[in-house]
């Protein structure tokens, strides 16, 4: 898929429709033009964002929602070549502490419109999110976290080991280690195709002013007087009213440049994908007895996951342990995959934080915004981080479904345990 859209004037870009492409078509599809503008850095903007992934979403609802236009994206590589094109694309709500519940339900709604307000296909499939139970203290904890997602108006349904059979019959109910007896299903989770929501945002920010300035790694953070006022970059100093940090894995080292020094720890997390099958798996599913999850794309490829690789590192790239734990845990949930080829494998840098959940706030240095520490969940949050982003940015307090998210947590033990292992990142 190439980026391209109808030949159009920057502030009156034409919509997708049916009737644009059949009108093209008949013109012989020689009047589209890249979907975004390659711009040179300007000397100066209002706001700079580092990091094409959250801070592509920050930067297009800071022009939508708070009429910001003189805005730049700085990426060190392309669109997409970091986290927000390297993940497993699962999108879900179904969290269970009061910090988090309301955050990734903002995100969910804004991932079910989200095509309409980007005019973009970005392929959001609501195929569900099953999360299996393999014993009484597992059923009880997940009752639990279904309890907590409706009390906020959440859908989740806890399903019997019948219920379970009728919707994924290919599982391996009977397994003597791990047998299946439930799951907690929400069926409003799926996937959406990560590609496409780079895409989507980067045509509608560009639509909105935004520059999108590709190939422009970030060397330096300038600092005066106690306050950000620009970055350095390979193509020249950019100054700027504030700077904002959405930079994933690679947070501690870019804040370090502003003398930061952050709570969290970067690690590799690899996923996979198979050959194409034939339609297999209906819904994403997570396996309880084991870190492993996985649903099958539209090209028929079954993606899945597992664990860290459990070492810091800044490498987009694992090691064989890890394919061997995530492959067992495949074949312990799914016997009946043990003929598929690997196709390919990568490396996404996961920041994580003590608690497991993020961090989206001011920093000690004035003018500059921080947004890390998302550990696993990512990408299903990209929406909300980026409106909450925005908001802090735009109105330096932060958004009322984030005010949990503050980088002082950690000294005050106010932190947001989602899953209770304590302040270990590599068991998160």
């Amino acid at each position: 898929m190439s980026n391209i859209t109808p030949q159009t004037s920057q502030n009156d870009a034409m919509r997708y429709s049916a009737l644009s492409i059949l009108a093209n078509g008949l013109r012989g599809n020689r009047g589209w033009t890249p979907a975004w503008r390659e711009p040179e850095p300007k000397a100066e903007y209002d706001v700079v964002v580092v990091g094409a992934g959250h801070g592509l979403a920050t930067a297009y609802y800071l022009a939508k929602e708070y009429g910001l236009r003189n805005i730049a994206v700085i990426e060190r590589s392309y669109l997409g070549s970091g986290n927000i094109g390297r993940n497993t694309t699962i999108v879900r709500s179904n969290y269970l502490l009061p910090g988090n519940v309301p955050f990734y339900e903002l995100s969910m709604k804004l991932w079910e419109g989200l095509e309409q307000d980007l005019n973009y296909n970005a392929m959001v499939s609501q195929r569900g999110v099953i999360n299996l139970f393999h014993s009484d203290p597992q059923r009880d904890a997940y009752a639990r976290r279904g309890n907590a997602m409706r009390l906020h108006g959440i859908d989740a349904e806890l399903l019997d080991v019948e219920a379970m059979r009728a919707m994924a019959p290919m599982l391996d109910f009977d397994n003597a280690r791990f047998p299946i007896k439930g799951g907690l299903l929400q069926r409003r989770g799926g996937t959406v195709r990560h590609d496409a929501v780079v895409w989507g945002y980067g045509r509608a920010a560009d639509a909105r002013g935004v520059d999108i300035v590709q190939n422009c790694e970030v060397t330096g953070i300038t600092v005066e007087a106690g306050r950000a006022v620009g970055v350095e970059t390979n193509r020249g100093p950019i100054r700027a009213k504030k700077v904002a940090l959405a930079v994933a894995g690679n947070s501690s080292q870019v804040a370090a440049m502003a003398g930061l020094r952050l709570p969290i720890e970067t690690h590799v997390l690899q996923a996979f994908v198979t050959e194409g099958i034939k339609p297999f798996l209906d819904h994403v599913v997570t396996f309880g007895a084991g870190h492993f999850y996985v649903s099958q794309s539209d090209k028929g490829g079954l993606v899945f996951g597992g664990d860290l690789d459990g070492y810091n590192s800044y490498a987009q790239r694992g090691n064989l342990p890890v394919v061997e734990d995530v492959c067992e845990g495949g074949m312990a949930l799914m016997p009946a995959i043990g003929r598929l080829r690997l196709l390919r494998s990568w490396g996404g840098l996961m920041d994580m934080s003590m608690d497991g959940s993020p961090i989206i706030d001011r920093t000690p240095v004035q003018g500059l915004y921080l947004n890390a520490g998302w550990c696993y969940g990512g990408f299903k949050a990209t929406p909300a981080s980026g409106l909450c982003f925005a908001h802090l940015i735009a109105r330096d307090e932060p958004h009322p479904v984030a005010t949990a998210y503050r980088l002082d947590r950690f000294a005050s033990g106010r932190v947001i345990d989602e899953k209770g292992m304590g302040a270990q990142p590599n068991l998160h």
